[in-house]
């Protein structure tokens, strides 16, 4: 999140609901708009009691989410590197082209799916680098204990990736459908009304405009925040990156140059097919 857009936005909408309120406050009768302060108190409490448990609730469900995402890059990063060490027990014909079709989906995971997954265009694709090592490993004949043993685990440690590609991917069109939106809206607008009719020209200026300001900015922070988490892959504070994946690329390539092991990648550094 950008937190100076994010400072800016809650200081104007807090900004224009004070402005609000001091100008009702210019026609508004002595001792507020309800002759029982305590009944609209009451009601009031109801209202601000029932959005919050509701925005508290949706929030803990988009953390949720959010965490399940970040959980799930992290893991396929791990299944990545997991599945280059298992490529080394296959035979020599598909050791170094499932190797490097795995650094290939490495990197396209970096430069290509992460600047979707921010435009939120992401939707239902596959990654190609997946279905060059399917077929790559149908050319696989295992004939020792060893190949067949890595065969094996290959297969586990595929469904692994793909399932954990599938929770890092759930997160990238948003999580939040439309009518929640609308209705978290009108919530708090309903809010705001309400809180006009509490303006009393026999109050000061800056009581007033505390008791509005202090709630409109409570209320704005807190659909914010459900905008961040609605929204977890972009590039501002807490946003996620593939922090995991570009670890593991890091590690593949430190750790074939230490083994003096030349592997040539059928993709160039961005990850498309060369």
């Amino acid at each position: 999140m950008n937190l100076v857009w994010a400072f800016l936005i809650t200081v104007a909408v807090t900004a224009a609901a004070v402005t609000v309120m001091l100008l009702v406050r210019r026609r508004a009768p002595e001792g507020s708009y309800f002759s029982d302060g305590d009944r609209a108190s009451g009601v009031f409490g109801v209202l601000a009691t029932g959005f919050s448990v509701l925005l508290g609730f949706i929030i803990f469900l988009a953390f949720t989410s959010y965490d399940q995402s970040r959980s799930g890059a992290e893991q396929e990063a791990l299944s990545v590197m997991q599945q280059v060490e298992t490529a080394q027990f296959f035979p020599a014909s598909a050791r170094e082209r499932l190797t490097g079709e795995l650094t290939c989906y490495a990197r396209s995971v970096v430069n290509g799916e992460w600047d979707r997954m921010e435009a939120g265009t992401e939707g239902n694709a596959i990654n190609p680098w997946s279905v060059a090592m399917f077929r790559t490993l149908k050319t696989v004949q295992p004939t020792t204990a060893a190949e067949q043993s890595a065969y094996d685990k290959w297969l586990d440690q595929t469904a692994d990736r793909e399932e954990a590609r599938r929770d890092r991917v759930h997160g990238a069109a948003g999580l939040l459908p439309t009518p929640l939106w609308i209705v978290l809206f009108f919530i708090a607008g309903v809010i705001f009304v309400y809180m006009l009719f509490f303006a009393d020209p026999g109050e000061g200026r800056v009581t007033q405009a505390m008791l509005m300001g202090s709630v409109t900015a409570v209320i704005t922070l807190m659909l914010l925040l459900l905008v961040f988490f609605n929204q977890p892959y972009q590039t501002g504070v807490g946003g996620l990156r593939p922090v995991a994946m570009e670890r593991t690329i890091e590690t593949i390539d430190e750790a074939f140059a230490a083994l003096g092991t030349d592997v040539r990648l059928p993709c160039d550094p961005e990850g498309n097919p060369s």
